[in-house]
């Protein structure tokens, strides 16, 4: 009893020490968003003298934040529908195939997540800037369309393991009931399976929501043009080659978080169902 009352204490010590580290950044960024540029380098711990939103309008002006807003949402979205969409129509092909071949394409999936994004950047960018039709004004490079082309190439690997591993735990029995029915192959996927996997939906939704919206490095790549910055390329604005102003920078990635925050927490019920139901199945 004294041992598991012991490992029970060191584990909750521990839990308090990882909450503290993990919290800590966010309470410097929150505390240092009110304070004017001599107090952040005087007393970067303490709280602010005063809370001054002024930081938060110049921030707001500055990064041009709803139209930043704007692009993220845009991206966001359609980048996570079709995810969704072209994933999980896959892993249910996959699943319900009986060739060799959809296993070695799972497995062409599940490799693909172990490359670090970082070391193809480079020949991604030098092979999508050949995409070009002048003549009508197509380019893969400086529009949302080809950033939203590569997120689904990036996360669709992912979302085809999580949908293909839940799709498993769909009766098949229902699937052939829904076609002696009459439906078709297209209709069945919609009508019939689609709806069963809203659970892992929901997580995919998340999880794709949360790293596209925070994503800076591919779109720093691909989005040249400063009326197409999303919200984590206008926060660069604060950091200048010889200056940075930290009480604006600050101000910029609180903003920048809030919208996250929320879509977490509303969201956060669904993860723990798609959670449980996963591990369920």
């Amino acid at each position: 009893m004294k041992s598991k009352s012991t490992t029970s204490k060191i584990i909750l010590v521990l839990g308090i020490i990882i909450t503290i580290m993990t919290l800590f950044p966010i309470y410097i960024m929150i505390v240092n968003s009110f304070k004017g540029r001599d107090q952040i380098f005087t007393d970067t711990l303490g709280l602010p003298k005063t809370f001054d939103f002024s930081y938060y309008l110049q921030a707001i002006d500055k990064m041009n934040f709803l139209h930043a807003l704007f692009n993220s949402l845009l991206v966001t979205v359609i980048s996570t529908v079709l995810i969704i969409a072209l994933s999980s129509m896959t892993a249910w092909v996959l699943v319900r195939s009986k060739s060799k071949i959809a296993n070695i394409i799972l497995l062409v999936f599940v490799v693909t997540m172990l490359i670090p994004f970082q070391s193809v950047m480079i020949p991604l960018m030098q092979y999508m800037s050949k995409w070009e039709i002048p003549s009508i004004q197509f380019s893969m490079i400086n529009t949302f369309y080809g950033l939203i082309f590569m997120n689904i190439g990036f996360g669709t690997s992912l979302a085809v393991f999580l949908y293909h591993g839940f799709i498993k735990g769909v009766p098949l029995a229902l699937e052939e009931a829904a076609m002696i029915d009459g439906c078709n192959k297209f209709q069945l996927f919609w009508r019939i399976v689609f709806p069963t996997l809203k659970p892992i939906t929901v997580t995919v939704a998340i999880l794709n929501v949360i790293s596209l919206w925070n994503d800076y490095l591919l779109p720093s790549l691909v989005l040249r043009d400063p009326e197409l910055r999303t919200i984590p390329l206008s926060t660069f604005y604060f950091f200048g080659e010889f200056t940075i102003q930290w009480n604006l920078a600050m101000a910029g990635l609180v903003l920048t978080v809030i919208p996250v925050v929320i879509f977490y927490l509303v969201s956060q019920k669904h993860i723990i169902k798609g959670v449980m139901a996963g591990a369920v199945k």
